[in-house]
């Protein structure tokens, strides 16, 4: 042994790998997957630390000696260690403020799920803090996330002219969704709409009750599944109590129809002004709910 450690090592021993020990690391991601495992040519292996960086990559500091004489230090990675935090919810905590203002600015910079990282801004409520009917939608889609306001896309048009056709000024009502953040998958250069779980309506849940608070309307309107189970919960159906005034413990009056967004997916042209106009009549049924007392 001790011919071995008085030996004088060559040049191509002295010579220090470039980076972080690259080759070390690939041949040693398994052992540290498993935990860091003694290596046949040292007598110990003492891990210093472990960064994360990225949520991705775990960089783990380990000293290696010879009989309590350190000589080397190795910076291993491993790749694509799994994490249970790449989607998360918990519930938001909207400001205690009477402030719509205050509010929407608190939305901002909120990060209580996972889709604030995707999206390119929180789109919250607009409208009127006195708005006798508060029209509330799943979430706003890609025309929405870029401008920051509800509804400005195409179902945002046809809500527009079946409110005017319903005798409803849209100046007059509080818009908003369920959702705040713009939840999609990528298909070739368009970003498409996907359906928000249980989950993120839930996280998203205390700014809606914060808008619903605040605004205190006569009357929600509820366009579409996502809005109603919000609002009453995962059983609800839109099918079931289509056009009908119901109560919940977050709005006296609610009456939920299809989000205008359905209209455009309808088949054919007899489809879409057949369903149309049952939209305009639901909505109509809420003008006159909202002024009754």
């Amino acid at each position: 042994n001790e011919a071995v450690c008085s030996r004088e090592k060559t040049p191509s021993e002295k010579r220090i790998k470039s980076g972080f020990a690259i080759n070390s690391a690939k041949r040693s991601i398994s052992s540290l997957r498993n935990g860091l495992r003694m290596r046949r040519d040292v007598s110990s292996v003492i891990l210093v630390g472990a960064v994360r960086v990225n949520r991705r990559y775990l960089i783990a500091v380990a000293v290696r000696s010879y009989h309590n004489i350190q000589f080397g230090v190795d910076f291993r990675f491993i790749i694509g260690m799994p994490t249970n935090d790449e989607e998360y919810a918990r519930p938001a905590r909207p400001p205690d403020t009477s402030s719509l203002n205050e509010m929407r600015e608190a939305a901002s910079e909120c990060t209580a799920c996972h889709l604030y990282k995707r999206a390119t801004q929180t789109v919250f409520g607009e409208g009127p803090k006195s708005a006798p009917i508060m029209l509330v939608g799943e979430q706003p889609g890609d025309y929405e996330d870029v401008a920051g306001k509800p509804f400005v896309g195409p179902a945002g048009k046809i809500m527009d002219q079946a409110l005017e056709e319903a005798g409803i000024d849209r100046k007059e009502v509080y818009v908003t969704n369920a959702v705040k953040h713009f939840k999609w998958e990528p298909r070739g250069k368009r970003r498409i709409h996907q359906k928000p779980n249980s989950r993120e309506i839930a996280a998203c849940r205390p700014w809606l009750e914060a808008e619903l608070r605040l605004v205190k309307p006569k009357l929600v309107v509820c366009l579409g599944a996502t809005a109603g189970q919000a609002i009453f919960g995962p059983s609800f159906r839109v099918t079931r109590e289509r056009g009908k005034v119901l109560s919940s413990k977050l709005a006296p009056r609610v009456l939920a129809t299809v989000h205008p967004s359905s209209l455009l997916r309808q088949p054919d042209e007899e489809s879409r002004e057949r369903e149309y106009k049952r939209f305009v009549v639901d909505l109509r049924a809420a003008l006159k709910a909202a002024g009754e007392e």
